[in-house]
């Protein structure tokens, strides 16, 4: 009796963490802001937790805005990069878009705002986020083996 009690709060705990999902973020150098709005929307829905673990620039940070700050933790190895959206002019050059550089910052939360403002606001070039200042943020968490691959 004792057997049956104990192999069935196993397989209780078993079918618990099989459905335990999350999503890890590495590598990710952004696109086209519509495309993540698309991604995130869904993954926000969804429940599950974001796991940040490396590099997550431009049209990939919109994450924090859009996923729940509890759904979201960092590793070490995060490392967010943020700068204005920009449009391709005739040529094929990078020209900022003031409209939607404004709509980009105002998706991310306040504290991140505020980060973002102490530096100058989103300009052509990189500001990282990374290390004690992104732990201050958000939680630390460590990788898990059930993490699905990067998106």
């Amino acid at each position: 009796m004792k057997f049956a009690v104990l192999l069935a709060a196993a397989l209780l705990l078993v079918g618990v963490r099989a459905s335990y999902a999350v999503v890890r973020i590495a590598d990710d150098r952004g696109g086209r802001i519509g495309t993540y709005l698309d991604k995130y929307h869904s993954l926000r829905t969804s429940g599950e937790t974001v796991i940040i673990d490396g590099y997550c620039a431009s049209a990939c940070t919109i994450v924090l805005g859009m996923v729940p700050r509890d759904k979201i933790c960092v590793t070490s190895r995060a490392n967010f990069g943020f700068h204005a959206a920009y449009d391709l002019d005739a040529n094929g050059r990078e020209v900022t878009n003031p409209g939607a550089t404004r709509t980009l910052y105002l998706m991310y939360p306040s504290l991140v705002r505020r980060w973002i403002a102490a530096r100058g606001g989103l300009k052509p070039q990189l500001i990282f986020l990374r290390g004690d200042e992104l732990t201050t943020m958000y939680r630390a968490c460590y990788l898990d083996a059930q993490a699905s691959p990067p998106r």
